[in-house]
């Protein structure tokens, strides 16, 4: 199997425990190092790789892949200037911080010839990948309304200052936010409009740490909901049409089994334990069921070898640019419409 030479532009929790293990795993990648701008520690966990005192010497490295997982608004600079280098590029979500720091980098990946995806991980969890299940057998029959929630009870704010200083990266919309906006997207396309409200609810906050945002489709409504404030979790996924419902707690373990050093595999990676299954409540050929729903299999493990495929086949990317570009719409149409208390008419975009 090709592989190809793949560098990290950190490595803080993102490179430690979302890329460095699958990196290592797959066959078809071979890590090389990080940029570590002060304490080198990748080499503790990975002695055969380098640790990069500066960018240029990353973007002058044999590396043919770069995963630009810095902080939201060094995102587009940092990925213009692999683009600019010739690599290929990984960009954390959320993708950038505007709709036309998206819009440049596309252009200039189809300028070079190079790839460029977005890690929108969250889409190989085990959760969505079963919500997702559910709805392509149409047990629910037409849609009425679906809502999705990343919430967490964290009160304190961060000690890292990128996420708490009044910057164009910083907030729980462009953190939170990306995971579920790119999760409705590809469940249920492109909305009409929407309406959104943002909020700072964490005493001495400088950032919106609580949204709300309803996407208008056609026939139906989805709703997206994340907070720092709630202590007893709500199902991270309701959804509800005319025949029945379906209710499924956000229950995905990769992250917490990454963050514990477990590594993954192709066999019981990313398995739920028994308890986590979703609730299927509707009516099937006239007869009522109400019946729990098996979680399907998680794992981060196909997101790389879909970017494998990518670079090697030239195949398309697991999340284009264009689909990160779209995330950044809703992003961006919600500050308007959260500042204008109106909602704002998407028709126009797409």
């Amino acid at each position: 199997m090709q592989k190809i030479k793949t560098a990290l532009l950190s490595y803080g929790m993102s490179g430690k425990v979302f890329h460095a293990p699958f990196l290592e795993f797959h066959q078809g990648f071979e890590l090389v190092g990080s940029w570590e701008r002060s304490k080198q520690l990748i080499q503790l966990d990975y002695p055969n790789v380098k640790s990069f005192a500066t960018l240029e010497e990353v973007l002058q490295s044999d590396a043919d892949l770069i995963i630009v997982n810095t902080p939201v608004g060094t995102h587009f600079e940092y990925a213009k200037r692999v683009l600019l280098a010739g690599k290929h590029a990984v960009v954390e979500k959320a993708f950038t911080t505007t709709v036309a720091e998206a819009q440049e980098l596309m252009s200039l990946a189809k300028e070079k010839g190079l790839k460029l995806s977005v890690f929108q991980n969250r889409r190989w969890d085990s959760d969505l990948k079963t919500v997702r299940k559910v709805l392509a057998e149409k047990t629910l029959g037409e849609l009425v309304e679906a809502e999705f929630h990343f919430d967490r009870y964290n009160p304190i704010l961060s000690p890292k200052g990128h996420k708490e200083t009044a910057n164009s990266g910083a907030g729980i919309l462009k953190d939170l936010g990306p995971h579920i906006i790119d999760q409705a997207l590809c469940l249920f396309g492109f909305p009409q409009s929407v309406f959104a409200d943002i909020r700072i609810t964490r005493e001495n906050s400088l950032v919106d740490d609580w949204f709300d945002i309803l996407l208008y489709y056609p026939e139906f409504r989805v709703r997206l909901k994340a907070s720092f404030f709630v202590r007893e979790a709500n199902p991270a996924y309701v959804i509800h049409g005319k025949k029945g419902s379906f209710l499924k707690s956000r229950g995905d373990v990769q992250e917490d089994e990454l963050k514990l050093g477990k590594k993954p595999n192709l066999t019981s990676w990313g398995t739920e334990a028994p308890g986590q299954e979703g609730l299927l409540h509707t009516e099937i050929d006239g007869e009522i069921i109400k019946e729990k729903v098996p979680t399907l299999q998680g794992n981060y493990y196909w997101f790389f070898d879909e970017i494998h495929q990518s670079i090697v086949n030239d195949q398309p990317e697991p999340v284009t640019a264009q689909e990160g570009t779209h995330v950044m719409q809703i992003i961006e149409a919600s500050i308007q419409s959260c500042e204008q208390k109106r909602s704002i008419d998407l028709s126009l975009i797409i």
